[in-house]
Order: structure tokens, then sequence, then C-alpha cells
């Protein structure tokens, strides 16, 4: 059997080892090597005396089929329990086959989408729409600067070679200066004239004001649309408890088909002969050890991966070196009650807003969104009938003043700034919280990340390496594109394909995008 060693136990690296054992598991040992005592990587689900965070928010929707048939494959769909249904633990139902006891929890739920925006004290829909809401929110001379900039834009289009003027040609320079300017600066550390468009060309490629138009008359006139971009669906699935739940599953069926799956592994050294990956050398609780194998996935950031390579070229090495990453802080706390009138129409346990995020706009706080987790399923919650779990997304760099902060001093930092924003009318309505840092949540598209195709050609170079996931490839993947590179990576495995562009090609299409930051 062929030794098969993957890096990670994220999205990439479960939904590899499942597929490749799924297919072939009698031809291949698979062995993952996770860093941390969980599985899931950003998609995990973090619990806390009861209640669960989802670490950045993970929506269950794409436009890949295959992905969502291994969704399905994995949990079932069903429809979502009743807001006003006050028995919230009852059993879930499945169908068409009816209840199964083994399997009542595992469920997708169909969850309302609704992000909005939070300026100046006020909401505006997200991606920004065109109801009456947004004009009288905006005022008079607002919505006519606005639109005079947008035609503006459309007239005069600006070379797209930063990111910077790839929202300006697609929202006009006011709306760019009001919803996008000092939010990607307050996500990425740096302006977005300093920020390379290709970012704006995976995320958020396909949304425009033009997009909005059309969306909205399509719906106006009765109309189903088969293009949507993604920022502009209404519904998604969600697993019952969180994202982690799929990813704890499949970790699970993996070591039941016979893979090995080893926890608090950090990788220090890539030993490489002739073309080829020959072994590595892993921290592990009980000491140093080599391991070795036939075939290696990583998912491990692209910068750590070279930088533990024997015999680097020193241009290469450099480049890689230079990657560069944003890191992120997640706060859970639980709240009594928050001070927001649910004035959307919206049904909801509790009347809470009916907001899975809140876009934090104001350049003065540095919070940068806001999720309340009871939204995305109330069986997040341990109490989601009295209490209110929310989750506050701050991004920084490891080592800075935020991410040093005690766990005790940031609470009350970001209190003040619920209290400031008007969020929370006392601190003493908070009842508890938690705090998760995450390093290298999201790789950058600036630095030396313009010379990513000189790294990527070096890393292809090893025949029996592949790069796949998020971090594995240095691009900002969601979820189920990580999870596509991991397909393609096996199919590849499978068919014995030397050429491994089809495991990078993914996500650089044309007509897929995604805000979020999950």
């Amino acid at each position: 059997m062929k030794q098969v060693i993957i890096i990670g136990a994220g999205p990439a690296g479960l939904t590899a080892a499942h597929d490749l054992l799924s297919r072939a598991g009698n031809d291949y040992n698979v062995t993952i090597l996770e860093e941390s005592n969980a599985v899931g990587g950003i998609s995990r689900t973090v619990r806390w005396h009861g209640n669960r965070m989802d670490i950045g928010g993970h929506r269950f929707f794409s436009k890949e089929s295959r992905v969502n048939r291994w969704w399905a494959q994995r949990l079932p769909a069903q429809g979502t329990p009743a807001y006003d249904d006050k028995v919230l633990n009852r059993p879930c139902t499945l169908t068409p086959d009816g209840p199964d006891p083994e399997v009542q929890d595992r469920v997708m739920l169909t969850r309302q989408r609704v992000s909005r925006i939070y300026y100046n004290r006020r909401f505006f829909d997200y991606p920004i729409s065109m109801k009456p809401q947004t004009f009288r929110n905006l005022g008079l001379a607002s919505t006519l600067q606005a639109g005079g900039s947008y035609l503006h834009a459309c007239l005069h289009k600006l070379p797209e070679n930063n990111l910077e003027n790839f929202y300006i040609n697609r929202f006009g320079k006011t709306l760019y200066s009001m919803f996008f300017e000092g939010y990607t600066e307050k996500v990425w550390g740096r302006p977005p004239r300093m920020i390379s468009a290709d970012w704006g060309a995976q995320r958020v490629k396909g949304l425009s004001v033009s997009a909005v138009l059309k969306d909205m008359l399509q719906k106006a006139a009765g109309k189903k649309s088969t293009d949507t971009q993604t920022s502009l669906i209404e519904q998604f699935q969600y697993p019952k408890y969180g994202p982690g739940q799929i990813w704890e599953q499949t970790a699970a069926e993996v070591e039941r088909m016979g893979g090995t799956l080893y926890r608090n592994c950090h990788v220090t050294g890539i030993h490489t002969q002739d073309g080829h990956v020959t072994s590595l050398t892993v921290e592990t609780p009980k000491g140093i050890q080599n391991i070795t194998g036939d075939i290696f996935l990583s998912s491990m950031p692209v910068k750590d991966l070279i930088g533990g390579m024997d015999a680097v070229p020193e241009e290469i090495s450099k480049l890689a070196a230079g990657l560069p990453y944003r890191d992120f802080v997640t706060l859970g706390l639980l709240v009594k009650k928050l001070n927001l009138k649910n004035e959307t129409g919206r049904k909801t346990l509790g009347n809470i807003v009916p907001d899975c995020w809140i876009y934090i706009q104001d350049t003065g706080i540095k919070l940068g969104r806001l999720q309340i987790f009871n939204n995305w399923s109330p069986y997040m919650v341990k109490d989601p009938e009295h209490t209110i779990w929310i989750g506050l997304e701050y991004f920084c760099t490891e080592g800075d003043a935020f991410w040093n902060m005690t766990e005790e001093s940031c609470m009350a930092f970001a209190a003040g700034e619920l209290l400031k924003m008007g969020i929370l009318a006392s601190a003493d309505d908070i009842l508890d919280f938690h705090r998760e840092r995450v390093k290298k949540a999201y790789p950058a598209y600036f630095d030396t990340y313009a010379h990513m195709d000189r790294i990527i050609t070096y890393l292809n170079q090893y025949q029996n390496l592949y790069c796949i996931g998020r971090n594995g490839q240095h691009r900002y993947n969601n979820m189920d594109h990580s999870m596509m590179t991991a397909f393609e990576a096996v199919d590849n495995i499978l068919s014995g394909r030397a050429d491994k562009t089809n495991v990078w090609n993914v996500n650089i299409d044309t007509d897929y995008q995604e805000e979020k930051q999950d």
C-alpha cells in the first residue's frame, strides 16, 4: 500500500483523506497530521459552557455539484425549526424517510440569509440594495452624490491594478468610500490601493450596482435567476450544531475506513530528494519523529511549507517568507439582550434582529463584524429563549497589541465598543465570554504575493506533493473551494495525472464570488 501523508485536518485535508479512502482504500494507507487538538481548521465549532462558536461564519452554499452531493451524504437536509416553537430541543424529523434515532442530530438546517451593514447607528442591506430604506438612511444629498459617482465610474473606467480601482469601477467612489474603503483597511491592515485587484476578482467578482439592480428587477418580475451571485442568495444550508459537526463526523468516518489522524503534531521539516518529498520532521506529544511517505498533500501555509524545505533556492525562500497573512480574534459574548430593534418584519425567537452577520463600517471602531449565533442555528445556544450568543470578529496581526491583550482586557475593550455603538445598553448585560485567536486565518494579496506564480512553479517540481486548501495554496478560498482542491488532487493521484494545473485552478472562474471572511 502506498503511504499518503496529509498535513492538516481542515476541510481540504479531511476531504482528501475521505475521498481517497472511499474510492481506493485498499491501495492507500492514509495518515493525517493536525497541528492543533481540533479538526476542521477555521471551519471548526468551538464549545464553551454549552454554547457553540462558529469561527468566521460558514454558509453551506456552493455552485459545485460535487461538493453539494458530498455535503448531502454527510448531513441530510431538513427544514428550519420554527422560531416560535418553544420546544427547541425536540428531535429533528428527517424527510422523506422519517426519524432515525442514530442520525436525528445529523441534519442541515435551511437558514434565511440576512447580512447588514451597521453604519452611523443605521442599518444598510449588504450588499447595498436599492430599497427606499437605503435612500432614507443615506439622505437626499448623499444619494444624489452616490448616483452621480456611479455614473461617472461607468463612463470613466479606472485601470484595475489595485483593489481600490476595482471597487470604484463597480460602485462609484462615493459608495466605495462609505462602505468598502474603511472596512477593507480594517480587515487587511492596508489601504485598498495597496492590495492586488486579484482579491476583488476572486471574492466579489460579479457583484456591482448593476448586478444588484438586475437581481432586484428579476425578483420584482417574479423570475428566478439561474446565475444569482453568492452574496445575493437568500437561503443557505447550515449544520444543526455548526460547521465543525460535519468535520468531526468526517474525521470519525476517515478513522473507521482505516485512516489515522494524529493531533497536536506540528510539521517543522519537509525533506526532499530528486524532485520528490521523502519525509517529514514532526513535533509530536511523544517527541520529534520522522515520518516517511510516498505521496504528500499539504494544507499548511505555503510560507511555512517552503520555510521547512531542504535546499530551497534563496530567491524562492525570500518570496515565500514574504507572503502576508492576516490573523484573527473572535470573542464570544453571552448577553441578556441587544439594544437593537427588529424592524425588518422577520420573525425571530425573542424578536432579536435577524442578522447572521452585521458588518461594522465605522472606521473609529476596531470591531469588523458581529455574528449572532442564535440566527445561524438556535441549537448553537444553550438557552436561546433567554440569552443571545454573539461573536465579535477582530482582524489583527499576531503579536500586536490587540493580539497580546489578556482575555479580560479584550472583553472590556469589546464591551466598550458595543456600548459606544449602541449595540449594548449596559455592560451588565454580559453574562459570559470566551476568546479564540486564529493564526494565518486569511492569506493576503500584497507584498510578495505578486510573485505567487513563481512559487507555484517551484512547488510543482515535486511530483508527489499536492498543495490544497486555503493556506495550502495561499488563496482566499471558501470551504467548498478548499474541498474542490482536495477532490482534484485525489483525481490526479488515482489517474496518475502529473500536471497539477487543475488543482491550482480551482476558484479562478469568473462567475462565482463571495464576500465573507470564512
